[in-house]
């Protein structure tokens, strides 16, 4: 009986860790790189919006490894008349956001974070709402790299940062696997 015990919990264990390199192997891309350039862009990704929404934001970092600054100016995507680069911030604790019509600078050597609360894409006159595990087609234009073609993952309403966690019933949700389960 304690064999038997034992080549079940062996089993199990090789099924969940199978079960588990699939869902590593097979997981979005929110890591993908884009790059253009001395431009290296990651993590793109926005949010669902409800039906009737007529904006959306999208989200990214942009690092730039060369020697000379380089400037994102705005972009464009089949889903929306016009997207631009927009900055939010907080004064005297009201929220202020504004088009950056000279766009934004990526200095050399430097790091951008467009992410809620701050810069970001403003996806103006959405077509269609976006939905929770799209992608979504977007060109950025950028002063010295050109355009650039890339796509935002679309994370849940509300999301606070980009996920590879499955949504609830995926092939990947792990509910259902026997009690007692590590990984």
């Amino acid at each position: 009986m304690q064999i038997e015990r034992l080549a079940f919990l062996s089993i199990t264990r090789a099924i969940a860790c199978a079960t588990m390199l699939v869902y590593f192997l097979a997981a979005p891309a929110l890591a993908e790189e884009v790059k253009a350039g001395d431009l290296v862009i990651t993590q793109a990704w926005s949010r669902a919006t409800p039906g009737g929404a007529k904006v959306a934001a999208g989200y990214l970092t942009i690092e730039n490894k060369g020697s000379t600054p380089d400037r994102l100016i705005g972009g464009s995507a089949d889903v929306a008349d016009k997207v631009q680069v927009h900055e939010m911030t907080m004064n005297k604790g009201v929220m202020t956001m504004r088009p950056l019509d000279q766009g934004l600078t990526i200095e050399p050597g430097k790091i951008v974070k467009l992410a809620p609360g701050g810069y970001h894409l403003m996806i103006l006159d959405l077509k269609s709402p976006l939905k929770r595990g799209d992608k979504v087609p977007v060109t950025l234009d950028f002063e010295k790299a050109g355009k650039v073609k890339l796509s935002l993952d679309v994370q849940a309403a509300g999301a606070k940062e980009p996920t590879t966690t499955p949504s609830p019933g995926s092939k990947r949700d792990m509910k259902g696997m026997p009690p007692g389960m590590k990984m």
